[in-house]
């Protein structure tokens, strides 16, 4: 079975090494970079299972590495921001990041996080329940893990269309975030629950007619998220 290959783009070496040797003994093809071009070379060169992104780096930084990474992959992207950079943090969500975590940080809560995710997505071909689930504009499919709004086919993130499927398959039933996270982060995820309502937002945005105005994704204040589309 073929190691899992993570990449690390920041401009510290010293971060670098620290979370170098604590994946390396877990198994993991560890490859590095320390700038922004280097980091998008290397993300296109050997397809990473998952990459730990800095916001900061010179020549091209996080969030606009992130921006090229999405418009050619879906890989798995753990974001890293300074402690006091909210906005940061919500950028690199609406961008596509799926999850992100805090300088200073712990290296074992990065090593778990990491490991979710690669658990997770190891079982992604292989999801709950695998038929296709219609709906009157939107269709999903858990085996191809695609997603058509009428006729043109919906351009998801890993997480997004992990959350969306996760709603449609309990159409009708509010989830709330917690469940939202334990269901698609996984039970050991340690991050904010805020990371739920940014990528929902984000799918709301290329499935429905008005986001402000949902008619797939509906909030229901103080509990959670219902999805209610109509089977066709």
């Amino acid at each position: 079975m073929t190691a899992p290959k993570i990449l690390i783009v920041d401009d510290e070496q010293s971060i670098i090494n620290l979370v170098s040797a604590y994946l390396r003994p877990e198994g993991y093809e560890v490859h590095t970079a320390t700038d922004g071009p280097t980091g998008l070379k290397a993300a296109r060169s050997l397809r990473p299972d998952l990459i730990v992104l800095d916001i900061m780096l010179p020549g091209l930084d996080g969030l606009q590495l992130l921006a090229e990474l999405r418009r050619e992959s879906e890989v798995y992207v753990i974001m890293l921001t300074a402690k006091t950079d909210e906005t940061d943090k919500i950028i690199g969500l609406s961008m596509g990041a799926d999850d992100y975590l805090t300088k200073p940080f712990s290296p074992r809560e990065l090593v778990a996080r990491i490991k979710a995710a690669l658990r997770r997505y190891g079982k992604s071909g292989s999801l709950a329940d695998s038929r296709m689930l219609v709906f009157n504009r939107l269709r999903i499919d858990p085996e191809a893990r695609l997603v058509w709004k009428d006729e043109a086919q919906v351009d998801l993130t890993a997480i997004e269309f992990d959350l969306l499927h996760t709603l449609a398959e309990h159409r009708g039933r509010v989830l709330s975030r917690e469940q939202l996270l334990e269901r698609v982060w996984g039970h050991d995820f340690y991050g904010e629950e805020r990371v739920v309502d940014v990528h929902l937002g984000h799918i709301r945005k290329k499935i429905e007619d008005d986001p402000a105005q949902p008619v797939f994704i509906v909030t229901v204040r103080g509990v959670g998220y219902r999805f209610s589309g109509d089977t066709a």
